[in-house]
């Protein structure tokens, strides 16, 4: 007889991580046979969890939607309760100001001990991830397609390196592509992990908003970094909102309690 979690990681093959399918098929007792089990399961080359396994993230089972299996390579330990991953998000067109900010402050945030969650798209995603693995700290990429498929593929050695020295995972398995649909469900699980999100560069219309839309409606702590008043930036919108405002890694410690980041008084 199978146990829970390989029904779980069965349906979630099955239905390539389609939360709706495989919740569906839980309601409707869905559960194959020992040869069709390991049949579909030979197919799978990551490791995996599950939603019953105590193993599973804590941070991510009060979420929407917790994700049914999550497929990964690396260091799940890199996870914890979620109280030492930040997330640090932003634009795919990011600017050269743009990236040596989520340079300064992700390498800045490694040095402290915190982990780094991020997309690995192209732009501030990447940018942020290869800060953390350069500062060896913990970097986290979470994908919005199958774990074994890199997209973009221009960042296929970063999603290598991750996979060795820090930590990918993604509800899709295998090689299963993205859609329009897949990006914003992935998003949902960046801010999942983390204690609070770092936007680094964002416009005003921005796919990037669903992260801090997932993180606010858990009431975790969002900030930005600052642009020009000309740059039509989501960020300044959000600082202005009530976002903090980033400019230095020490400023998100002191965003989210961590005493490390307290400032001397300014010398008059």
């Amino acid at each position: 007889m199978l146990k829970p979690n390989q029904i779980l990681h069965y349906l979630a093959l099955k239905y390539e991580g389609d939360w709706d399918k495989i919740t569906q098929a839980v309601r409707g007792k869905e559960i194959p046979d020992d040869d069709t089990y390991k049949k579909l399961v030979s197919t799978c080359h990551s490791k995996f969890v599950t939603l019953v396994d105590p193993e599973y993230p804590s941070a991510l089972r009060q979420s929407f939607k917790p994700p049914i299996v999550l497929f990964y390579y690396g260091d799940l330990s890199l996870l914890g309760n979620g109280s030492k991953c930040i997330s640090y998000v932003g634009s795919r067109n990011s600017s050269p100001y743009g990236n040596e900010m989520a340079k300064t402050i992700c390498s800045g945030l490694s040095k402290y001990g915190y982990r780094i969650v991020s997309g690995l798209a192209r732009g501030i995603d990447v940018a942020a991830l290869s800060a953390a693995l350069d500062s060896k700290g913990g970097a986290i990429a979470v994908l919005g397609n199958g774990i074994d498929f890199c997209y973009p593929s221009e960042n296929t050695p970063v999603y290598e390196r991750i996979k060795k020295e820090g930590l990918v995972v993604s509800e899709y398995p295998g090689m299963t592509k993205p859609t329009v649909e897949t990006f914003p469900l992935r998003n949902r699980i960046v801010a999942g992990l983390s204690k609070a999100t770092v936007v680094g560069e964002a416009a005003r219309r921005s796919g990037t908003l669903i992260t801090v839309n997932y993180a606010m409606s858990s009431n975790k702590d969002v900030g930005c970094v600052p642009y020009r008043a000309t740059d039509q930036s989501a960020c300044n919108t959000l600082i202005k909102e009530g976002a903090f405002v980033i400019e230095s890694p020490e400023d998100v410690l002191l965003m989210i309690g961590d005493v490390r980041g307290e400032r001397e008084p300014s010398k008059t």
